[in-house]
């Protein structure tokens, strides 16, 4: 198992490359002690049930399976974008490829051009994390000084404006990673930031503060273990 190398405030850090399992559509990290933790957004995602079952009923089955579908799709491929261009990989092969989806090359250009000033000491980008303390594992798309801070960045994509209210997923999401990282590594992350592209162009900014959604972590995390387990 390979281990992603961290250097931050001249110590370095050896973070392994999880291996995943899926069982009844619920993914699975496994730890190098050979845990198996349930991803953050395994967890999350029955908070969403009943909201994403009504939307599916409104909408009729096979167009809710094509919006998630072209969702899906357009957020890996900005997402992808994200960490190429982050980790400075400006090879002419790659962008010219990342071109020809013009919609997500678009979405990209847009957060790029609008907030990426802010980021700055990009320490790692899609590392596995987990916590034996919380039993739980995922995926952090960034973690890096935003606006001289340093955040657990996540990158989202949506059709149109999110209210704050609507993310509060996300927030709980991105605690759950900083806590991760603290674990691991014995640097404390406080500063959690949601950016959020939409269709029209528009580039959304939540900063939160980590602490806030540890309450609601716990809570969503012992209600999975009773009853998802």
């Amino acid at each position: 198992m390979k281990n992603y190398e961290i250097e931050f405030e001249n110590e370095v850090y050896y973070l392994p490359q999880l291996d995943t399992k899926t069982v009844d559509k619920k993914r699975y990290y496994i730890t190098p002690e050979g845990k198996e933790y349930p991803s953050i957004t395994t967890v999350l995602s029955p908070r969403n049930k009943a909201g994403i079952m009504k939307w599916r009923k409104k909408v009729g089955e096979e167009v809710a399976t094509h919006i998630a579908s072209k969702a899906a799709v357009r957020g890996s491929k900005v997402h992808k974008m994200c960490e190429d261009w982050l980790s400075q990989d400006f090879s002419f092969e790659t962008w010219e490829k990342h071109k020809k989806d013009f919609l997500p090359y678009t979405l990209f250009n847009e957060l790029k051009n609008q907030r990426f000033e802010f980021i700055t000491d990009v320490y790692a980008q899609e590392i596995c994390l987990y916590s034996d303390k919380y039993r739980v594992a995922g995926r952090a798309d960034c973690i890096a000084n935003y606006q001289h801070q340093l955040s657990v960045i996540d990158f989202k994509t949506s059709t149109n404006e999110r209210k704050d209210s609507y993310n509060e997923n996300y927030y709980i999401q991105t605690a759950a990673y900083a806590l991760m990282f603290e674990e691991i590594t014995g640097q404390p992350i406080d500063q959690i930031v949601i950016l959020v592209v939409t269709e029209n162009g528009t580039v959304q900014e939540f900063i939160k503060d980590k602490k806030d959604y540890i309450p609601l972590l716990e809570e969503t995390l012992d209600e999975w273990y009773k009853t998802c387990k």
